[in-house]
């Protein structure tokens, strides 16, 4: 550690910090923000429950980004000096306190730059994923189930909290399909990097002849519409279905016939769920799902129009998939469509998948 690296290391954060600046557009935010203080100091602002709420949002997620660049533009300057005053004393001591304050400055600057990526009209929003085994019996089952536990540990690292909507057990082990939300700033923008058909190579643990597997599971990622008239579905066109929760049992599954399925009829959309304790309650939360879906495949057409779609969904085998997992004979994982790998598949299983969710974002926004 010397002197002239830091100094180094600064100018790039620095350099980082001005495009978040830009991609930021503080006037703008802070433009966007007055507009809605203003409505707020309106008697009929609060009559609608769900617009207010909404905007009230919109308002936190712009004060936490501007102060956040603030701070950091704030920490940058802090260094500046330190660096300068070492400069000027000749004092190495400082230099631990400099390097502690620029790798904190390093990382932080990082996960802006990051969020300035996020553009999309829903990508403030929560994330709804549905996981979906394919083809392959009890092996692809655990491999949707491993996905499960990966998604949950990025969540727990990122801070996002989960909540299962629905769940179907597997036969033998894993799960045939589930869906869950996770509820945080930009939860979607991050994670609807990872719509697609992921797939596994190992050896499998159900082969009594322990012989390589290729099995496959579908993700897909929609975001948690919260204003009901952003997504207008009529009554009419849906066919509501209720049924008793399916499976072995245990804390996902209940005996009563309380699980809904809803069909939108128009674009032959289905969901369902079977977690809550009520019909009410697990109609309200298949509807969000729902809205969800809906949303999704309306940005996902508009950005078809634009010739800007990342992450269409493929059918559910060999060469559609959008990401490798192998075991053996090597370990690697690979996304085919940013060229990022890893050999740390252990990690990423454990939920260390930034990296690909960040180039990802980077190559969509170079498009």
């Amino acid at each position: 550690m010397d002197l002239y690296s830091l100094k180094q290391r600064l100018e790039l954060v620095l350099a980082n910090l001005r495009v978040c600046e830009s991609g930021i557009s503080p006037a703008a935010l802070n433009a966007e923000l007055q507009t809605i203080q203003k409505k707020q100091e309106e008697p009929s602002y609060w009559e609608n429950a769900a617009a207010s709420a909404a905007e009230t949002r919109r308002a936190a997620q712009i004060q936490k980004k501007l102060d956040r660049l603030a701070q950091y533009v704030s920490g940058g300057e802090t260094v500046t000096e330190y660096i300068e005053l070492a400069e000027s004393s000749g004092d190495t001591e400082l230099l631990t306190e400099i390097e502690t304050e620029l790798a904190r400055l390093e990382k932080e600057t990082d996960a802006l730059f990051l969020e300035t990526l996020l553009k999309g009209k829903y990508d403030s929003l929560n994330a709804i994923i549905s996981i979906q085994a394919g083809a392959g019996g009890t092996e692809a089952q655990d491999w949707a189930d491993m996905l499960y536990r990966m998604y949950t540990r990025y969540g727990e690292r990122e801070g996002y909290k989960l909540a299962v909507l629905d769940y179907q057990e597997g036969g033998t082990a894993g799960i045939k399909s589930v869906s869950f939300s996770l509820t945080g700033d930009n939860a979607y923008g991050f994670l609807k990097a990872e719509k697609g058909v992921h797939r596994l190579v190992r050896i499998s643990p159900f082969d009594a002849d322990k012989a390589r597997h290729t099995s496959f599971a579908s993700v897909e990622v929609m975001p948690e519409i919260q204003d009901t008239a952003e997504i207008e579905i009529r009554s009419e066109d849906l066919r509501v279905d209720t049924l008793k929760s399916s499976g072995a049992g245990g804390q996902h599954i209940n005996k009563t016939e309380s699980a809904i399925r809803i069909t939108h009829i128009p674009t032959g959309i289905v969901v369902g769920c079977q977690t809550e304790r009520s019909q009410i309650q697990n109609r309200e939360t298949a509807m969000s799902m729902l809205r969800a879906r809906l949303a999704e495949k309306k940005e996902r057409e508009q950005a078809e129009e634009h010739k800007g779609i990342q992450g269409e969904m493929k059918k559910i085998e060999w060469g559609s998939q959008i990401r490798s997992y192998v075991f053996c004979p090597y370990t690697l994982v690979k996304d085919h469509r940013t060229g990022s790998e890893t050999p740390d598949v252990y990690g990423v299983m454990d939920g260390d998948i930034s990296s690909f969710i960040y180039d990802y974002l980077k190559k969509s926004q170079a498009l």
